[in-house]
């Protein structure tokens, strides 16, 4: 019988097919205690382990940058000192045997990154499941099941599938796949972006609707399998399928080209990274530089403050990777919700609007130092642009500035080489910035808008917050006005504005922000062609006039409603 279920877009398209059920072997970890006497053989044991799953990973054949990335993330974290230290002290200090000391430990990291309200980095916590399952697989000497030897084409059906799962499983027989748990910016959804596969995850009980040799079509589009379709049906899905990679073929030719209107206006279609694997992804598919360099993950996957040749050399190597194409690289963002393993912070009633961001950074003046001149080395090798994160007061601006011109100064009388004109802007996600931009504009060479989080600050609404989640919109008309507003002054005083907030890869939304006048969007890698073809094939002078009547409405829901009719 014909079923149909809801869940969220992992990955548009749409695929049909036979379901193969994967299910994962069962791991019962022991809360048995150990003696004294077997510390150190348990310890050698997840000595043994951790070094056997990195030895795989190396080992790994790797074909395309998305597995590359799986594998360099993993190896980061399997490396950081407080992974296998704290695995070590529990079964010292606590006499806990190897399983529960990994399985414990794994569970706090996971826990400690799930609380985080910044998705992309929340998502991290499936990553550290997979480790921690991988390791454990290991130390049980047990032999994981996988979707690398498929026979046929399928749709994979399964619980969960982790990162370790969707980069080693065969692409040429997997058709999608969906899942009872995960979210649009994990990992695994990442991968199946970038693959092309439909995937629809956090489904939360699909796995107990479908069967082995079930008809399924995965509808990534609508976020919608449908189990056992009648002919009709699928007749109706096979004409959709041809049409979507008709777009495909079409799309992929709009990958390089330069993102101008009809009538002249010339837009960047930049990449938000985290690593330099991020930059290796966006790089392939298109990207005409990086509008945003989460630069907080140096410091969140270290055991100490990053020393300056450390971030140096990444800043470096995402300089000669870009080949002189403009990368921004925005400062320690951390505090709030992030947090450092080798930092206590004060603790806070409200931590998101507390010690943080620019904050911290102006505060602990020689970690900001550091950082500060690391990227003015880097500058020397590339298009280097450096941007302060949740700047509320033209006294923080002025303060970072002078900073700057004291570290050239610095680096002038050493004889260090470095981009002598580098830019220094602000990413706007506070009121106040909205609110003070002309004046923060006498200081900043440009703007970038973080909407996530200027949303919510407009709206006042948390966004973690499911009972108010509905009230969380970007095409709210508070928001779309304080957009406007940034934009308008940037450009009077002959500067410009970018978007480094999830709204510049929403490619509904981008004959409307290309009307507001936006400069550049930076978003997500797989979104690049989209909003590329979506700007070569508009006319600047209509899009402000449509952005003009979508302004004129009274709610977001209104606006939305306009904006999805007219896709």
């Amino acid at each position: 019988m014909q079923n149909k279920y809801k869940g969220i877009i992992a990955s548009n398209g749409i695929a049909m097919g036979p379901i193969f059920m994967y299910t994962k072997q069962k791991i019962e970890v022991s809360n048995e205690k150990i003696s004294e006497n077997d510390v150190i053989k348990e310890q050698e044991k997840v000595k043994d382990a951790i070094n056997s799953y990195s030895n795989e990973i190396e080992n790994r054949v790797k074909t395309t940058p998305e597995e590359e990335a799986i594998a360099n993330a993993h190896t980061e974290l399997l490396s950081d000192p407080y992974f296998e230290e704290t695995i070590l002290n529990k079964i010292e200090s606590e006499l806990k045997n190897s399983q529960l000391a990994l399985d414990e430990t794994v569970k706090e990291m996971v826990m400690t990154m799930e609380a985080l309200d910044d998705e992309y980095l929340k998502e991290r916590a499936a990553d550290y499941k997979d480790i921690g399952e991988q390791v454990m697989y290991k130390l049980m000497g047990v032999k994981a099941n996988n979707l690398s030897r498929l026979t046929k084409e399928v749709i994979i059906i399964s619980k969960e599938l982790t990162p370790s799962d969707t980069s080693t499983m065969d692409k040429k027989n997997v058709l999608g796949f969906a899942t009872d748990l995960g979210g649009k910016t994990s990992h695994t959804s990442i991968i199946a972006q970038t693959l092309d596969i439909p995937a629809v995850v956090g489904m939360n009980d699909i796995t107990k609707h479908a069967k082995d040799g079930d008809f399924a079509i995965i509808d990534g589009d609508q976020g919608e399998i449908i189990l056992n379709p009648d002919d009709e049906l699928k007749k109706e899905y096979i004409n959709k399928i041809d049409k979507i990679n008709a777009e495909k073929q079409r799309l992929l030719e709009m990958k390089d080209k330069k993102a101008i209107t009809k009538d002249g206006k010339h837009c960047e279609v930049a990449a938000n990274i985290g690593n330099l694997n991020d930059l290796d992804i966006a790089i392939e598919a298109g990207c005409d530089g990086v509008g945003l360099f989460r630069t907080e993950f140096l410091y969140m996957e270290n055991s100490h403050f990053p020393t300056e040749d450390e971030q140096y050399e990444v800043y470096k190597k995402a300089c000669e990777k870009l080949e002189g194409k403009p990368i921004i690289i925005r400062t320690l963002d951390i505090g709030g919700d992030k947090g450092l393993d080798y930092y206590e912070f004060p603790k806070e009633e409200n931590p998101f609007l507390g010690y943080r961001a620019i904050r911290l950074c102006l505060d602990k003046i020689e970690v900001f130092k550091t950082q500060l001149r690391a990227i003015l080395r880097a500058s020397a090798y590339g298009k280097i642009r450096i941007m302060l994160p949740m700047v509320i007061s033209v006294d923080e601006l002025k303060r970072s500035r002078d900073l700057l011109e004291e570290l050239k100064s610095e680096l002038n009388e050493k004889n260090i080489d470095y981009d002598k004109d580098i830019e220094l802007g602000i990413m706007v996600e506070t009121p106040a910035s909205v609110m003070m931009s002309d004046k923060l504009i006498k200081y900043a060479d440009f703007f970038s808008i973080g909407t996530n989080d200027l949303t919510q600050y407009m709206l006042a609404v948390d966004r973690g917050n499911e009972n108010i989640a509905h009230l969380y919109s970007n095409y709210n008309p508070a928001v779309l006005r304080a957009i406007k507003k940034v934009i308008d002054t940037s450009h009077k005083a002959g500067k410009w504005t970018g978007m480094c907030g999830q709204f510049a890869s929403d490619t509904n939304a981008t004959k409307l922000l290309l009307g507001l006048g936006l400069d550049e969007f930076s978003g997500s890698a797989s979104k690049l062609s989209k909003v590329k073809d979506t700007i070569l094939n508009s006319s600047f002078k209509q899009a402000q006039e449509y952005a003009s009547e979508l302004l004129d409405l009274d709610t977001a829901n209104e606006v939305e409603q306009k904006v999805l009719g007219d896709n």
